[in-house]
């Protein structure tokens, strides 16, 4: 093999799987936001959103949605943009908050962006589900139409509400879908996870905005979001005995984050350890509109409640 040949070979290795070493922020090479974890045979698969904003820009632009996966919380491999709004025929504008859940040996992402005007919707945010036989795709659109559009609910006027989708499979097999801005809206999902069971229900937490991610530890449900004050978002959480309520507001878990107004809880059991995923601004050129994902641990009291987020540069250890 020839010099200049051997050499393109080792740079297309290079390129086609970048590997992170761990440190806050875990993803250093692009902006990413919205972190969703979850956990695959033994791997922590990471979906998160990408921001493309200049320095200059004054508002958000989020081009697509990665994956990143790890098996010791130290080195990231990154599987690339595997989905997009333009995935969705009827979408248009950007990849904002998603989760990805697998059930039956299929993975669903669910995603929020806007909505083409058309026979199926006059605009606004909408939320979509991709479908894969694997964590790192192909994805294709699962529906070949919005799961929700902004027509379907009207306790807020305003176009964005239906944004930020986090699933919940119980223990009893019934899935549910949650999301919304300023107001928190939920319905059960059918078992083939495409398709509404029942009618959309709406709350306001207290202090809630947006990003809210559910899940249960022991006997205990979890509703944790980001929330609205004087100041950048914090993030606040309430339990509940049930999925459905009702809710008691727990407090505050994590204070502002680093150059950042928003944030985004993600959190999961791996391998002994809790930890809670986010996002900040605090990588060189970083900021509200190019924002990072990081990772620290996360701590729960004997009565089931968090203890305060204690947010690091270190980050997290690598599992040995």
């Amino acid at each position: 093999m020839k010099l200049k040949t051997k050499i393109l070979f080792v740079l297309m290795c290079c390129l086609s799987i970048i590997e992170i070493t761990a440190q806050n922020p875990i993803i250093s090479h692009i902006f990413t936001a919205d972190p969703s974890p979850i956990v695959h045979k033994g791997t922590l698969y990471l979906y998160t959103g990408h921001d493309v904003a200049t320095e200059a820009d004054t508002n958000y632009k989020m081009a697509d949605w990665h994956v990143f996966s790890t098996t010791d919380m130290a080195t990231w491999k990154d599987h690339g943009a595997l989905l997009s709004p333009s995935t969705f025929s009827w979408a248009t504008g950007d990849a904002y908050a998603a989760q990805c859940v697998e059930r039956k040996g299929k993975f669903y992402w669910f995603v929020s962006t806007f909505h083409k005007e058309d026979a199926n919707s006059k605009g606004g945010a909408a939320i979509a589900v991709a479908v894969s036989d694997s964590p790192t795709g192909p994805f294709k659109d699962s529906i070949g139409k919005a799961l929700v559009v902004n027509e379907m609910t009207t306790d807020m006027k305003h176009s964005w509400d239906d944004i930020d989708p986090t699933v919940f499979v119980d223990d009893d097999g019934q899935a549910y879908l949650f999301w919304g801005h300023s107001s928190c809206k939920w319905v059960k999902l059918k078992k083939n996870m495409i398709e509404m069971d029942g009618p959309i229900n709406t709350f306001k937490p207290k202090n809630y905005i947006e990003g809210p991610w559910v899940y249960k530890r022991k006997n205990l449900y979890y509703l944790v979001y980001p929330s609205v004050g004087t100041k950048p978002e914090m993030i606040e959480y309430c339990t509940a005995p049930s999925i459905t309520g009702p809710w008691t507001h727990q407090g505050i878990i994590q204070e502002n984050v680093k150059n950042s107004f928003t944030t985004h809880p993600g959190i999961i059991d791996y391998k002994g350890k809790s930890y809670f995923f986010y996002h900040n601004g605090s990588l060189p050129t970083g900021g509200s509109y190019r924002r990072s994902v990081c990772v620290d641990y996360m701590y729960y009291n004997e009565d089931g409640t968090i203890q305060k987020i204690v947010q690091t540069t270190e980050g997290v250890k690598k599992i040995k």
